[in-house]
């Protein structure tokens, strides 16, 4: 079983320029079906993820 631990002293490095990362930037989609949202890293701009939240009457 892999345990999950809060670490609050750690930053996260971006995968993509290899800096910590300190700021997040997020940029809503436009669509259709819920909302999406692009994050990516707001030193080099390069995606990070994908997020969709569905709405209501999709459950």
């Amino acid at each position: 079983m892999i345990q999950v631990e809060e670490k609050n002293d750690v930053r996260p490095v971006c995968p993509h320029c290899e800096t910590e990362i300190e700021n997040l930037w997020f940029r809503e989609l436009a669509g259709f079906l819920g909302k999406r949202y692009i994050y990516f890293c707001a030193r080099c701009k390069k995606v990070l993820g994908i997020s969709h939240r569905k709405g209501f009457w999709m459950g």
